[in-house]
């Protein structure tokens, strides 16, 4: 008799394998645009504008944002395909399929955002192979940059599934994205260094968690940092800490799910 244990780990993989298949076999919508856009991105910021501005933090313009759009994409992919696919599934209302079923609910959860990892990974490798026709990368600390491309994946698919717990519309499932991450993801030290920013603007940015992600990120692959590397990941793995435990509580009451 199969125990416990291994019908939960058929579970997790069956709601993993779906979730795969599903960003999959929607490939020029989830994995095509990531690829156009971030080469427009280096095209204009990198080739065009990051002529004009010559060296940033003793690297090629072009070199200095390469890290922060490749972590741009896996940031907007994970929380997208987590977002997308929760909202789908209630408004589909096909999540009462998995609800009533002998799952744990943090298995549910994990199911999800491990599906939004492996599509954020999978475009961050995309826009990696395409930021190689503009420059070299030569990563300079291979665990730190594993680490926390995976930890941002994380972070944003758990932020995607809560957004997709409270959404009622696709126009709600859209809001967070349009007016929170993407300001806070142009704001988070992609295009510059906060050393350039005025002292009040410095402080502000230290709020902003994605600004952690990048520069931990761009140390990983060229070796410099705006932020103390230790402290970029307690904060991501605090943030990761918080919303966890978040959307559990949330699934576990059944909020927005139960009528």
């Amino acid at each position: 008799m199969p125990t416990q244990r291994q019908h939960h780990w058929v579970a997790l993989s069956t709601l993993l394998t779906r979730e795969i298949r599903r960003f999959i076999r929607i490939w020029p919508q989830t994995l095509l645009p990531p690829a156009i856009t971030m080469t427009l991105y280096f095209v204009i910021f990198g080739n065009l504008i990051g002529q004009r501005i010559g060296e940033m933090s003793g690297f090629a313009y072009i070199e200095y944002i390469a890290p922060g759009i490749i972590m741009m994409a896996v940031i907007n992919n994970a929380y997208a395909n987590v977002a997308s696919s929760f909202f789908s599934a209630k408004f589909q209302n096909h999540i009462e399929e998995l609800l009533i079923a002998p799952i744990p609910n943090h298995l549910i959860l994990a199911g999800y955002v491990m599906g939004g990892v492996a599509r954020g990974l999978l475009v961050g490798i995309i826009v990696t192979i395409v930021a190689l026709f503009f420059t070299k990368l030569h990563v300079q600390h291979l665990f730190i940059t594993l680490s926390m491309v995976i930890l941002s994946a994380v972070l944003f698919s758990l932020g995607g599934f809560i957004n997709a717990i409270y959404g009622k519309s696709f126009d709600q499932i859209a809001i967070i994205p349009t007016f929170i991450l993407t300001p806070l993801t142009y704001l988070g030290g992609i295009f510059y260094s906060i050393d350039l920013l005025p002292e009040f603007w410095q402080q502000a940015s230290l709020f902003n968690p994605i600004l952690y992600m990048v520069n931990a990120f761009r140390y990983g692959i060229l070796g410099v940092s705006d932020i103390p590397v230790g402290l970029a990941f307690g904060v991501i793995m605090l943030f990761i800490v918080g919303l966890a435990s978040f959307a559990l509580y949330l699934l576990n009451r059944g909020t927005g799910l139960r009528h």
